[in-house]
């Protein structure tokens, strides 16, 4: 009768649509969903929370999920993203701990600073995303408005065979647009689903949201030469 919530990304919103090719990139990869431009797959896309339960509002200071689906020919493909391009972690055995940190105490079900801070003052690496969750961009307007970013580095093989280093980054065509606090508090005082509500409103009437994706690159050769 009911499907158990997930531990994480509990409250999100999806959308079918698809991915069409715009640039050939065929001395990258060999893949036949990018074989050549105009090429079209079908995607389904899920816009998230991250650590609140279902029904929890969708304007608090939180990632959001950014997680798309592709329905190739060869198979699925599924690129699981953030609206940040760094992460919390570079080891995935801290992801359990990590999300223990973030959720509130079983204990009281109140999300506390202190726990928080405590894991991740022995996680130097996740200040760069602190800053990124503390800055304005922090609470996206809506999941039409905010960047996509994968959390994966993936790599690309060519015909030839040779690889290729690559991160995945949607940009909306639509900009990037966010909520101060003080926004954040009023509208998600009056609907705790405003930004479900508006990516179905704006569906049903005709206007469509869109991404632009984009890949970052790196020689395999190269990576030597960075800190």
């Amino acid at each position: 009768e009911r499907v158990p919530e997930r531990v994480v990304h509990a409250r999100g919103a999806s959308a079918k649509g698809f991915f069409e090719v715009t640039h050939d990139i065929t001395h990258l990869t060999c893949a036949d969903f990018l074989r050549a431009p105009g090429v079209q797959t079908p995607v389904i896309v899920r816009f998230s929370t991250v650590i609140h339960e279902r029904g929890s509002p969708e304007t608090l200071r939180d990632p959001r999920g950014f997680a798309v689906k592709f329905y190739t020919r060869e198979g699925n493909f599924d690129l699981v993203g953030n609206n940040f391009p760094v992460f919390f972690i570079r080891d995935g055995m801290k992801f359990p701990d990590m999300v223990h940190a973030l959720k509130p105490n079983p204990k009281s079900h109140i999300q506390e600073n202190w726990r928080v801070l405590d894991f991740f003052s022995h996680v130097p690496e996740s200040l760069h995303m602190f800053t990124f969750l503390f800055d304005d961009i922090g609470i996206p307007q809506d999941y039409r408005h905010m960047d996509g970013s994968g959390v994966h580095t993936f790599t690309l093989i060519n015909k030839a065979g040779k690889s290729t280093y690559v991160k995945f980054h949607w940009k909306p065509t639509c900009g990037v647009k966010s909520l101060l606090e003080e926004e954040a508090a009023r509208i998600g005082g009056a609907n705790h689903s405003h930004a479900t509500q508006d990516l179905y409103d704006s569906i049903a009437a005709g206007n469509y949201p869109e991404w632009k994706l984009f890949i970052q690159t790196m020689d395999p050769d190269h990576e030597d030469r960075f800190d």
